[in-house]
């Protein structure tokens, strides 16, 4: 680290103190002391053990369960800038909310652009994300944006499996630039599936079109929720000839039952980052870790380095 920089310092909220510890240790530095105590009525109280004064302070914390890590996030945002904090940073390795970025039906909420705003009235300087919903999101904020991609973790590990006949696919069309841009850069064929929805987690049909016969499908996505489209599309490319089917994903909400779904389906491997604990217990499931990409992230942004040379693909 730079010593002309100014100093910063990194704590974490409740549920992302794993992610915290390990950003920590990956850059050789101490997880900061803070305090959230709780009343009997629900609500909570933040406060900094230690002087943040002059400091650029990096706040981990992603939205899972959404409502009481946002406001712990927004709470800590206030609490820093009180204390006189130069910057606050957001690092949000999993941004909630992020479905309900646009009005696709009338009389509902943009969450997303919500979310942003709230981030930004409490205080924020920068946020640090990864694989959100939809990039248009970017674009809700009126501060810095670091809007990382988990395929710097994916693709070696692809990579890794040394498959023959490989063919990219995404599980639903609003995925295609994403399973497409993996394509391109494996120098694979991609292969889409359509699916009509008879409402929110419930697929009706899906389709697919390409062709996967005698093929190793890799099935690319950002989140699995209730793991109903995934394990659909699996089981969809097996009866369509394939060989074999694994998934990246990149958030494993893993809502229930989607660990029994993923066990019972025919998927050979579901791989997940590690943005959200995932703590059940499935076979078939790969934790890579994104520790690192957000520490290096960090480093980029308190020594004022570029950081899109750590994207392999967007």
């Amino acid at each position: 680290m730079d010593s002309s920089l100014p100093p910063f310092k990194i704590f974490s909220g409740t549920k992302s103190r794993y992610m915290a510890e390990e950003i920590c240790k990956e850059l050789g530095v101490e997880l900061g002391s803070m305090k959230i105590e709780h009343f009997a009525d629900g609500e909570f109280e933040v406060s900094f053990e230690e002087s943040v004064r002059g400091c650029e302070v990096y706040l981990v914390q992603s939205t899972f369960p959404n409502c009481d890590n946002l406001m712990e996030l927004l709470l800590m945002i206030d609490a820093a800038k009180r204390a006189s904090a130069k910057t606050v940073v957001a690092v949000m390795p999993y941004f909630g909310w992020a479905r309900q970025d646009r009005k696709d039906k009338p009389r509902v909420s943009i969450a997303a652009k919500l979310v942003a705003d709230m981030l930004t009235a409490a205080g924020v300087d920068r946020v640090i994300t990864m694989d959100l919903h939809a990039d248009q999101i970017q674009g809700f904020f009126n501060v810095p944006l670091d809007h990382l991609y988990a395929s710097s973790v994916f693709i070696p590990y692809i990579q890794s499996l040394n498959l023959e006949d490989m063919v990219i696919a995404t599980p639903d069309v609003g995925g295609a630039k994403r399973a497409n841009n993996y394509a391109k850069y494996l120098d694979v064929p991609l292969v889409l599936c359509h699916k009509q929805r008879a409402k929110a987690n419930v697929v009706a049909k899906m389709t697919v079109i390409g062709d996967v016969k005698d093929k190793n499908v890799i099935l690319v996505d950002d989140m699995v929720d209730t793991a109903g489209t995934i394990t659909k599309a699996a089981n969809l490319m097996l009866e369509n000839g394939a060989k074999s089917v694994r998934a990246l994903a990149s958030h494993a909400i893993m809502s229930d039952p989607a660990t029994e779904r993923v066990q019972n389906c025919g998927l050979t491997e579901i791989i997940f980052t590690n943005s959200i604990p995932y703590n059940h217990e499935c076979s078939k499931c790969t934790i890579i870790s994104v520790a690192r990409l957000f520490a290096d992230t960090i480093n980029r942004v308190h020594s004022n380095r570029s950081i899109s040379s750590q994207y392999l693909i967007k």
